[in-house]
C-alpha cells in the first residue's frame, strides 16, 4: 500500500481536479506531498523550474514543460510559440544560455493537418528567433474524443556560467524586487479569445523569450539572487513560492505594478485579480538593493524590459508571507490561490 506524506496530503481531494494544474496551492500540494518525496534527490530539492548540475567541464540547466493551452491560436501567439518560449524561459531563469530543445506531440485523431502545420511552423520560427535548435522529438496519436487537438511536451538544455548561482532559495532580506513590465496580458489574451470578449484595443499575449534580457542583466552583475517568470498563478504565486523557498517576507507596492487599462477593465468585469493572471514574457528578479538601479537601467534599454521597475523589497519580517501596500495606503496579504482563475492558460 502506498502512503502519501502527511499532514492532509493533497488537501483531501480523492481525484485530480483542474486546480491541480493551476500553479496554486493544489499544484504545490502535488509537488510537495507526492512528487518531491517520491522522487527525492538533491537536484530536485530546490524545486526550481529547472535543475542545474555539473557535467565534465560545464554546468548544465535542464527543464521540461507541457503545453495544453486552449485555444491553440490566440492574439499574439500559438501553442507552438508558447512551447518554445516557455521552455527557453525556464532555462533562462537559472541564468542559462538555452541551446537544445526536444518536442513531443500528442495529437487527437481528426486534428487538422493545416492547423498542425501552422503550429509546427510557429515553433520553428520561435526557435530560430531564440537561437535554439529542436534536436529530437516524438509523436503520438490518441483516438478522437480522447484529447483536445494537440498537446506539446518539451525539454530543454542550456549552459550556466560558472559564476552564476540563481535560485528561489537565494532570496535575501534587503533585496530589491524588480518586475520587467506590465502584467496580465497573456491570461487576458487567452480569455478574450476563448470567451469572445472585445476591448477598446486588442490585447496581445506577451509571449516572448527572455534569455537575452537575462543576459543583459547578468552583464551588469552576476549577483542576481532569484529570477522567476510568473506564468501560471501570476506574480502572486511566483512571489509566494520565492518567499517560501527563501524563508523571507515580501512587501510590494501595488502602485508600482503596471496593469494595462484593458487588462484592469477585464479583470474588474470578470472578478479576477490581475496579480494571479498568467504572463509569458515577464520576469521577477531579486537583486541586492544597491545594484538595482543599474540593473533597471540596463533592462529598460532592452526591448523586453522597457517598463522595468522596483515593485518591493524582501524583508526579514513575516517569513513566507507576501504583503501588498494598496493605492489607498492600506495593506493586504497576497496569498497563493488554492486552484486557478483561468484553466489551460499555458
Amino acid at each position: 500500500m502506498i502512503t502519501l506524506q502527511c499532514p492532509l496530503p493533497l488537501r483531501d481531494y480523492p481525484n485530480i481536479v483542474m486546480g491541480h494544474g493551476g500553479g496554486g496551492k493544489l499544484s504545490r500540494d502535488l509537488v510537495e506531498h507526492l512528487f518531491a518525496p517520491t522522487f527525492d534527490n538533491a537536484l530536485l530539492a530546490p524545486l526550481n523550474d529547472q535543475a542545474v548540475f555539473a557535467m565534465e567541464n560545464a554546468r548544465l540547466a535542464f527543464t521540461t514543460d507541457s503545453f495544453v493551452v486552449k485555444p491553440i491560436f490566440f492574439p499574439g501567439g500559438t501553442i507552438g510559440d508558447l512551447a518554445i518560449n516557455g521552455t527557453v524561459n525556464d532555462l533562462a531563469m537559472s541564468g542559462a544560455r538555452p541551446l537544445y530543445l526536444s518536442a513531443g506531440f500528442i495529437l487527437e485523431e481528426g486534428f487538422s493537418l493545416d492547423d498542425l502545420t501552422r503550429v509546427v511552423y510557429s515553433m520553428g520560427a520561435a526557435a530560430k528567433r531564440a537561437g535554439v535548435q529542436i534536436v529530437t522529438g516524438d509523436t503520438k496519436v490518441v483516438e478522437a474524443g480522447h484529447g483536445d487537438k494537440i498537446y506539446i511536451n518539451t525539454a530543454g538544455i542550456g549552459i550556466v556560467p560558472d559564476d552564476v548561482n540563481i535560485s528561489a532559495g537565494n532570496a535575501r532580506a534587503g533585496d530589491a524586487i524588480i518586475l520587467s513590465g506590465a502584467i496580465g496580458l497573456h491570461g487576458i489574451a487567452i480569455l478574450s479569445q476563448r470567451e469572445g470578449l472585445r476591448f477598446d484595443s486588442e490585447i496581445l499575449s506577451d509571449c516572448a523569450p527572455l534569455h537575452d534580457l537575462v543576459a543583459t542583466m547578468l552583464a551588469i552583475t552576476r549577483d542576481i539572487h532569484v529570477l522567476r517568470d510568473p506564468t501560471r498563478g501570476g506574480i502572486a504565486s511566483a512571489l509566494n513560492e520565492i518567499a517560501d523557498a527563501g524563508k523571507i517576507g515580501i512587501e510590494i507596492d501595488e502602485r508600482a505594478i503596471r496593469v494595462p487599462r484593458d487588462v484592469a477593465s477585464a479583470c474588474e468585469m470578470l472578478g479576477l485579480d490581475p496579480f494571479y493572471v498568467a504572463n509569458e514574457g515577464k520576469l521577477i528578479a531579486f537583486v541586492p538593493n544597491e545594484i538595482a538601479p543599474r540593473v533597471i537601467d540596463a533592462m529598460r534599454a532592452h526591448a523586453l524590459g522597457g517598463d522595468a521597475a522596483i515593485i518591493g523589497r524582501a524583508v526579514a519580517a513575516h517569513p513566507g508571507m507576501v504583503v501588498a501596500r494598496t493605492s489607498i495606503g492600506a495593506t493586504r496579504i497576497v496569498d497563493m490561490m488554492i486552484g486557478e482563475q483561468l484553466p489551460r492558460i499555458c
